[in-house]
């Protein structure tokens, strides 16, 4: 039998190509089946049943092996799809063109940039020097740890420039180890602190040293994110002697719970720092405190400048001046200012008043601040002065604003700009409030005026109006028959804002229609948009999904047999919801290292982002815990869309057990046809570090299985 024949019997026996196939019966060609392990919780009354239990045990003897064999089907199932080895190809040819800086600092008059150049697998840092001249400073492309790629996790140089600190982790496990370099000569300093995965937070005024943050909980296990503590390191010491400046219970003026993390940031050109206090939600405890006390042996002054319940969310400091965005009383957020030596909240001056767009974050410039607003999924920039004068800078297009790149000592600033059909790259932003191409980034050569994005609005169930986009070839117009692609996030008060994906090209000029949803519980439309989607009102977030669907059914974007969705991360919830509570509007859905299984939040590594779900400590908490729950959602005999699953082995934000189980479970449960598929990579995380042949593979994957179940022309298996 050929390749492709196998293939066409092994789908037909198993549901692959979601129609009758005549083939030879292949039952050894079908996914293995999980082993049921009857386990039962009671949760205040409630009975519930977690039969893949067993698989949150990393170690348990029948998990790897059963990983790998679904993995293994999955992507012989995905390569044999019509038009699968082409479209691969394609969306490699489009990442090697496209060069990303993903974040720029200047110090010392020397430019560092960490930049992706055309073609490489990942990101290095580079060094600019005062005659223009472009250098590699660490290139972890040329580097390996116990045989697995490394990734630059982040890095910070000391304000004269002559070093840097920075982390470097293998296969995107992000558990980085930090090294010192010496810039001018190149030299990697003798000193290595592990378990630094949240990087260092600012140098000393002279450079001798720095402030980082260190994990001390286990690895792979609930505590990994507890009680971490913020170190200061004394360059060319031994790390084992590193000091203890700030820890849960260390100084009864900082609180700290055991998930919280605390940050000192020195501000440049100034003796002082800013220190924080901080989780998973937005807001902030704030403190300002001489450095030289924070050295020395006695407890330092700290002066307090906010609490968690003033709900600052960004803070900037220049000088004297300490600028705060703050939602207190004002949802969508206003700017004050106050004194880093004596701050004073409650006497501190409004410089941006609430309006109409979200006041985001703040940035130092000398002599005053950059603002950047979110105006509905768009994001702009405005630069205000200690005085509270406020200009709009004029950015080339409307997009977003994924990075700003500012000094405390420095007027001008560098932007990073991006949006659907725009590649991101880095602009100057000049002291006259001009923004120029920085020169930077090489222009990709790609033709984009073939493409559009449009928004639109849909009318939710409860009358709220819901933003979407549409990026699509032009000359598309409305045909039920459109394979379209819908994805959705809703958290966080994150914003699914516009971002160029080269790889995307592939789909589009494959006759698929791109959909971003903005869903209720990211930052859209501010502190009130996050709140409406999240904790008791998650359910808005997989519904407002649903009803953006119901919308692009109801105006022939597309169809319930052409329409695939999409949720990663914590857009899990989104897609799996929207999955288990309307499988009949999908023709697939694709669960991207998502967050299914939210009930088991205790058995997670990263169980310190429970602040944005709420923990389950009665009944009450337990059904909102449970509704959002997509594993616990499965229903036997239900006739669910072909499902893709995908995951890293090595992801410590969303524990692998969450694709497992969903997908042992569906796999079980559902009674179409169609196939549910698990894809696993053993050299990957969460994505962060990934190689851009990992990135590359996976989207192309994803992509096919859209196309394939969605009915794309040329995906669509033959008999």
């Amino acid at each position: 039998m050929t390749d492709r024949r196998r293939f066409l019997a092994a789908a037909a026996a198993t549901g692959l190509a979601g129609m009758s196939i005549r083939a030879r019966s292949a039952a050894s060609h079908r996914p293995p089946v999980a082993k049921r392990v009857p386990v039962f919780d009671d949760y205040y009354g409630t009975t519930v049943a977690d039969p893949y239990r067993w698989m949150e045990d990393a170690q348990d003897p029948d998990l790897l092996p059963w990983l790998k064999a679904q993995d293994a089907f999955t992507r012989e199932a995905l390569a044999q799809v019509p038009g699968a080895a082409k479209f691969r190809a394609r969306v490699g040819e489009l990442s090697g063109e496209l060069s990303v800086i993903a974040r720029l600092d200047v110090a010392g008059g020397r430019l560092f940039f960490e930049q992706q150049p055309a073609g490489a697998q990942n990101y290095k840092l580079f060094v600019k020097d005062e005659t223009g001249s472009s250098s590699i400073l660490i290139d972890p492309t040329v580097l390996t740890i116990d045989g697995g790629h490394v990734s630059l996790d982040w890095w910070e140089p000391s304000p004269d420039g002559r070093r840097v600190v920075y982390g470097l982790s293998r296969a995107g496990s992000e558990a980085s180890t930090a090294h010192v370099i010496d810039v001018g000569t190149g030299r990697i300093l003798d000193e290595r602190i592990p378990d630094t995965d949240f990087g260092a937070t600012g140098w000393l005024p002279d450079g001798s040293g720095f402030f980082y943050i260190q994990l001390t909980g286990k690895r792979g296990t609930t505590t990994i994110y507890k009680n971490s503590v913020v170190k200061l390191h004394i360059v060319d010491s031994d790390p084992a002697a590193d000091r203890i400046v700030l820890k849960r219970g260390m100084y009864e003026q900082l609180p700290m719970t055991e998930v919280q993390i605390g940050e000192v940031r020195p501000i440049r050109g100034s003796d002082r720092a800013v220190i924080m206090v901080r989780d998973i939600r937005p807001e902030r405890a704030v403190w300002t405190a001489l450095v030289s006390d924070l050295l020395g042996d006695r407890a330092p002054k700290f002066n307090p400048v906010s609490a968690i319940d003033d709900l600052v969310v960004s803070v900037a400091a220049t000088g004297d001046d300490l600028f705060l965005v703050s939602n207190r009383d004002a949802p969508r957020g206003r700017v004050l200012r106050t004194s880093v030596a004596a701050p004073s909240l409650s006497s501190a001056r409004e410089v941006v008043p609430q309006s109409r767009l979200v006041a985001e974050s703040v940035y130092p410039v000398a002599g005053g601040a950059l603002l950047r607003l979110m105006d509905a999924g768009v994001q702009r920039l405005s630069r205000v002065t200690r005085d509270g004068v406020t200009s709009a800078v004029r950015l080339p297009y409307e997009g977003s604003v994924t990075g700003v790149f500012t000094s405390e000592v420095r007027e001008d600033a560098y932007v990073s700009l991006t949006g659907w059909l725009q590649p991101r790259a880095i602009w100057h932003l000049g002291v006259e409030g001009i923004v120029r191409d920085s020169g930077l980034d090489a222009k990709p050569p790609f033709d984009l005026s073939p493409y559009t994005a449009e928004r639109r609005f849909a009318r939710a169930r409860d009358g709220t109006k819901v933003p979407y986009t549409i990026v699509a070839r032009r000359g598309w117009r409305p045909d039920a028959a459109n394979p379209v692609f819908a994805a959705a996030y809703g958290a966080y008060q994150h914003a699914f804002t516009p971002v160029f994906q080269a790889r995307l090209l592939a789909f589009l000029d494959s006759g698929g229609v791109y959909v971003a949803a903005n869903v209720r519980g990211g930052g859209e439309y501010g502190r009130e948009w996050h709140k409406a989607g999240q904790k008791a009102t998650k359910h808005n977030t997989w519904r407002d999904f649903i009803d953006v669907s119901k919308a692009l059914i109801a105006t022939r974007v597309t169809s319930p047999r052409h329409l695939v969705i999409e949720g990663t991360s914590a857009g899990g919830i989104a897609v799996g919801r929207a999955l288990t509570e309307r499988p009949d509007l999908f023709a697939g859905a694709v669960a991207n290292a998502g967050w299914m299984n939210p009930l088991r939040y205790v058995a997670e590594p990263n169980i310190a982002d429970i602040d944005e779900w709420g923990e389950v400590v009665d009944a009450a908490s337990f059904r909102i815990m449970h509704d959002m729950d997509s594993y616990q959602a499965i229903r036997d005999g239900v006739r669910y869309p072909a499902v893709l699953i995908t995951c890293g082995i090595n992801d410590p934000r969303v524990a692998t057990f969450n694709a497992a189980k969903f997908g042992a479970r569906l796999q079980a449960a559902t009674a179409s046809d169609a196939p549910v598929l698990i894809r696993v990579d053993f050299n990957a995380g969460h994505g962060m570090g990934s190689t851009r042949a990992q990135r590359d593979a996976l989207v192309a994957d994803i992509f096919t299985f859209a196309l394939w179940r969605a009915g794309a022309r040329g995906f669509v298996p033959k008999a």
